[in-house]
């Protein structure tokens, strides 16, 4: 079951379209408008066109706070040509030592979950929402989302997958609405201009709570099944 998402949290029902999971609309991808919310397409990098310039552009980034109080830009790894996106929320201690996304704790778990899943790291392409590690490995403010989120914004329109997978709850919020919950959301498959999003926990909240293993499982048996679809 889809929701097609482009309205979800719209003002009027909001909770009667969460609901209607029966129903799927594609639309076809529109160039001029940003696919993340809240971002105004003109500021998301149109004129780069592949995700290195992007990056050597993110490199050289002081457009908030964070870059003034991490080592180093965390950008992206993987596949750029991948048809699956994996977006976390922001780099912790271990990423901004070595410069990638998820290769601490949470990292290894969710390389055991690619694994299990039959996806091998290197054909996926996995990034953040931000790309500096906030103090403390606190969640980044508003503002500094609101300014990083142009790369992603970037990065999707670069790549053009067909599957986001949003690893956790801000990425959910800032790939699917601001007002997303994903205890609400999660292992739905939410669509907007074509795309397919599923929202799942983050592997940092399975190290925390066990719990959330099996419901993860079960999410990326679907996220498998729809990816070898592609394939």
């Amino acid at each position: 079951m889809i929701i097609e998402q482009q309205g979800l949290f719209d003002e009027e029902e909001p909770q009667k379209q969460v609901e209607n999971t029966t129903a799927s609309i594609v639309s076809e991808m529109v160039q001029d408008i940003a696919f993340l919310p809240g971002v105004k397409i003109e500021e998301a990098y149109l004129d780069f066109h592949d995700v290195q310039m992007l990056k050597n552009k993110a490199l050289g980034c002081k457009g908030c706070r964070l870059r003034e109080t991490c080592k180093q830009v965390v950008f992206s790894t993987g596949n750029v040509n991948s048809k699956i996106i994996f977006v976390g929320e922001g780099p912790g201690s271990d990423e901004d030592e070595q410069g990638l996304p998820f290769v601490g704790r949470a990292g290894q778990l969710l390389n055991q979950i690619l694994t299990a899943a039959e996806f091998k790291r290197e054909e996926v392409y996995i990034t953040n929402v931000v790309k500096c590690r906030p103090p403390g490995n606190r969640l980044p403010n508003p503002d500094e989302v609101k300014v990083c989120r142009n790369y992603l914004e970037a990065e999707i329109r670069i790549i053009q997958p067909q599957i986001i997978v949003c690893l956790g709850a801000m990425a959910t919020q800032a790939v699917v609405d601001p007002r997303a919950k994903i205890s609400q959301l999660r292992g739905k498959w939410l669509q907007r201009n074509g795309i397919k999003i599923m929202p799942t926990y983050h592997p940092a909240a399975l190290l925390r709570n066990p719990n959330y293993k099996r419901p993860v499982w079960e999410d990326f048996k679907l996220i498998r099944d729809d990816y070898r679809a592609l394939l």
